[in-house]
């Protein structure tokens, strides 16, 4: 299995540059459109909970997108980003000339904010 090029090849320091930019400019979920809380600047969620921080690649890498461009990351809570996989999502509003590529109008089967930590 080969790995992947923004956890251990050419494009690691970076996608972990771009990551720091990225905790430090967003607290939207880029796929769910709620806040990625924070308390005292500080994220309140910690990995593993659901609603942590983590990095989305918008296009995912296994389906043609960059690895490490700030473009394509974006701030997701974690559970957002496992139910998303590798999906792409197309928007449901049709243009006449094209139809935008959006994650957006992803389906989430839980709600998170009710999950108890135990």
């Amino acid at each position: 299995m080969r790995n992947r090029p923004d956890k251990d090849g050419s494009h690691k320091r970076i996608f972990e540059s771009n990551k720091q930019k990225i905790y430090a400019t967003q607290e939207i979920c880029g796929i769910c459109g709620r806040p990625v809380e924070k308390e005292n600047g500080q994220w309140k969620y910690k990995y593993p909970h659901p609603l942590s921080p983590c990095i989305d690649h918008i296009i995912p890498i296994n389906k043609g997108g960059h690895p490490s461009d700030i473009h394509n990351l974006q701030l997701a809570h974690l559970a957002c980003n496992r139910e998303k996989s590798d999906k792409l999502f197309r928007s449901v509003e049709k243009t006449e000339e094209k139809m935008d590529l959006s994650n957006t109008n992803l389906p989430l089967t839980f709600d998170w904010l009710t999950f108890n930590q135990r």
